[in-house]
């Protein structure tokens, strides 16, 4: 089976119009700040993405960008702003950020109810001890696509690849939340092999391009491949070497059309939660 992100995202999309509708019958708007600093081109890209998105559901953003030479001081002080803006309802400040910002700093200054990215300390603690709280985009796609694809994770051994504070680590502790027995493991890991072998349901998210071959598989388990790579020839491609694992497991994430649509759609989630919760 080939996990369509797409399909399943363009589904919750349509959910999310419905709510925006009815919000807007209360006459209640949902809206998204995004700050970007400098001209990164991934990040134009990611922009222009959500703000899209976020216009069919019907999500109003407000897209502010900065200099690249923009100082700390006057970024934190523009996301305090923000925090008191009561039109706004998320605050996205898309990273990286150049040199002299601190990320953690400006992550931080983020009111943990406006943090529909799920990366404040806050929102992070929560999700820890199992409290309601908004959850990092791309490890709760990834969970909306497993329960969406009728994949049991409840008794199952899952396996990720990938420690970082965005996918590898609250993507554990999601798994463990749904009763996965769950292993990390990352590039010191001895005998990776042999470990990513155990997995019903193996996660890759190291940044490697067709790293994971058929021989970290296990016959029959699910693949969710989190990489975003460049291939030798420059075609996008993932972790997962596509062409022989997708012949042993029994479902797998493509790149692109896998996870990437997912990590958009639960940022609206988050959003339209943060208006539900909050208001």
């Amino acid at each position: 089976m080939i996990i369509d992100g797409k399909k399943i995202s363009a589904e919750i999309k349509e959910e999310l119009k419905e709510k925006t509708a009815q919000l807007k019958r209360q006459g209640i708007t949902v809206g998204l700040a995004v700050v970007r600093v400098g001209e990164d081109p991934a990040s134009k890209v990611y922009v222009r993405n959500k703000e899209k998105a976020c216009e069919y559901v019907g999500i109003q953003t407000k897209t502010i960008v900065l200099p690249e030479e923009t100082t700390e001081e006057e970024l934190l002080k523009l996301v305090e702003e923000l925090n008191h803006d009561d039109a706004i309802n998320g605050i996205l400040v898309q990273l990286p950020l150049p040199k002299q910002i601190n990320e953690s700093t400006i992550l931080l200054a983020i009111d943990p109810k406006k943090d529909v990215d799920g990366f404040h300390p806050v929102s992070v603690g929560k999700m820890v001890i199992g409290e309601k709280t908004f959850l990092p985009c791309t490890p709760a796609g990834i969970i909306e696509m497993l329960k969406r694809s009728g994949i049991e994770i409840a008794g199952r051994e899952c396996v990720v690849i990938g420690r970082s504070n965005i996918v590898g680590k609250p993507m554990a502790l999601l798994l463990l939340r749904e009763n996965g027995t769950v292993t990390i493991t990352h590039s010191k890991t001895r005998n990776l092999k042999e470990t990513a072998k155990r997995a019903d349901i193996l996660i890759s998210a190291i940044g490697k391009a067709k790293f994971i071959t058929a021989e970290y598989v296990k016959e029959g388990a699910v693949v969710i491949d989190v990489g975003m790579n460049r291939d030798q020839e420059g075609k996008l491609c993932g972790d997962v070497d596509y062409e022989s694992v997708s012949k042993i497991a029994s479902a797998i994430t493509p790149v692109p059309g896998g996870v990437g649509p997912m990590t958009v759609t639960m940022l609206l989630v988050n959003c339209i939660r943060s208006v539900e919760e909050n208001s």
